[in-house]
């Protein structure tokens, strides 16, 4: 990062400094930018590690290529940001390609400083990626906190490797010390703070579209499914009447038989519609949800059982919130019925969890199945999306529906063979 050479061929002045320094930004910023312009749509910040990579490596090299001349005859760069912010967001997936980038094109240059720069990147590829996942389990205020924590004490400890060049202190050391410590921790921060802002706009983006196709179901189902009931009521009043007519063949029986169940089929397809209307005034109840999960544990303890899969429940929850409990009986249906068929091939164990946090009800249900992959995780909660071949999808749309009524979010986290956890925050 910091490299002794006296050359000539260099302007003094602090424009000259301010001005290279301003175009090493410049550099780093770029990538932000491409991802911003290219990416943002197709893919969500922590999944493509490739072009993550890809795009930090530009900046990577070019602060190498153009770096910043002190008066002293020093020059330095500003390498380790793309590094340090790579290392902290990916881990050791992002952080050893890049750690490989930069020591190779480091030894192209040569020069002095090879073996220190191999060392003090060794150094932070060895400590860095370890905080990956407290890392991004932090809020957005700590993150960038925490990310200009991490520089300014890799900075602080390359100034004291750098002491072995200086037997005093002197004000040349100080100078350096002055220049590169606080534009690494504002640099690093800065660029957090960004990528930070386009996580969060693309998570409000998808937030209201997806509640812009609720709300759109919601006043479709509402209109729509009480008309189309009435013909089906009567057209299965009818083929009951035929079934048990004597003119009747028993060959024929067998069409009627086929009619009647995909009567009832639409009839269902048709309820989950109707679960997508607004909250009804006599449904609505105060509670803690102690009685809503006990009525569902109750109703779904036969299914489990006829699956292999055992229910854990817990519950230490004492805050209260309003809802319509029908439809938060039946959006809870819906993911035990999901979580039991996702383990009927082996049997399993699934676990609910309800406790309060931060003022919030969280409610969290895992299984022991199949899993889902990163691609099928994002597509939940869109309509006729599902990963059953038999399944409509509109079960998981009416759970999104009924969750985001109430202003809460859920999170799927999901491995395949692994299992699922559907953590729903209601906040109160």
């Amino acid at each position: 990062m910091l490299d002794w050479k006296n050359d000539s061929n260099y302007t003094k002045g602090r424009p000259v400094l301010t001005e290279t320094l301003l175009i090493n930004f410049l550099f780093i910023l770029f990538p932000v930018l491409i991802y911003l312009i290219f990416f943002e749509n197709r893919i969500t910040l922590y999944l493509n590690n490739t072009i993550i990579v890809l795009l930090a490596s530009f900046p990577l090299i070019l602060t190498m290529t153009f770096p910043i001349r002190l008066d002293l005859g020093f020059i330095y760069d500003l390498r380790y940001i793309p590094f340090i912010v790579a290392s902290l967001f990916l881990g050791f997936k992002g952080a050893i390609p890049l750690y490989l980038v930069l020591n190779v094109y480091r030894f192209i240059i040569g020069g002095e400083g090879v073996y220190q720069s191999f060392f003090f990147s060794t150094v932070i590829l060895l400590f860095i990626p370890l905080w990956k996942k407290k890392f991004i389990k932090l809020k957005t205020r700590n993150r960038v906190l925490w990310a200009g924590l991490f520089s300014f004490l890799t900075m602080l400890f390359y100034l004291v490797t750098l002491t072995s060049f200086f037997p005093v202190l002197n004000k040349e050391y100080w100078i350096i010390a002055a220049n590169v410590l606080p534009i690494h921790v504002i640099g690093v921060m800065i660029i957090v703070i960004l990528i930070e802002k386009i996580r969060a706009n693309y998570q409000n983006r998808e937030r209201y579209l997806q509640s812009e196709r609720l709300n759109v179901i919601s006043e479709l189902s509402a209109s729509v499914s009480h008309e189309i009931r009435n013909p089906l009521t009567a057209a299965n009043g009818f083929l009951q009447l035929l079934m048990e007519s004597s003119k009747i063949h028993q060959e024929e029986k067998k069409y009627l038989a086929i009619s009647l169940q995909e009567i009832k089929r639409a009839e269902k397809i048709i309820s989950d519609f109707l679960s997508f209307a607004k909250p009804q005034a006599e449904n609505m109840v105060y509670s803690n949800f102690k009685k809503e999960i006990e009525y569902v544990n109750n109703i779904m303890i036969p299914y489990a059982h006829l699956h292999l899969v055992d229910l854990k429940f817990s519950f230490s929850n004492t805050l209260l919130m309003r809802f319509d409990q029908n439809q938060m009986q039946q959006c809870l249906i819906n993911l035990y019925k999901n979580g039991i068929e996702a383990m009927k091939e082996t049997g399993g164990i699934l676990s609910i969890d309800v406790y309060e946090n931060n003022g919030s009800i969280l409610i969290s249900i895992t299984d022991t199945g199949i899993g889902m992959t990163t691609e099928e995780c994002s597509l939940l909660g869109q309509p006729y999306y599902s990963t059953k071949k038999e399944g409509t999808g509109l079960g998981m749309v009416m759970i999104y529906s009924v969750i985001d009524k109430v202003g809460g979010t859920i999170k799927v986290k999901s491995e395949k063979d692994a299992g699922t956890t559907f953590l729903i925050t209601l906040p109160v």
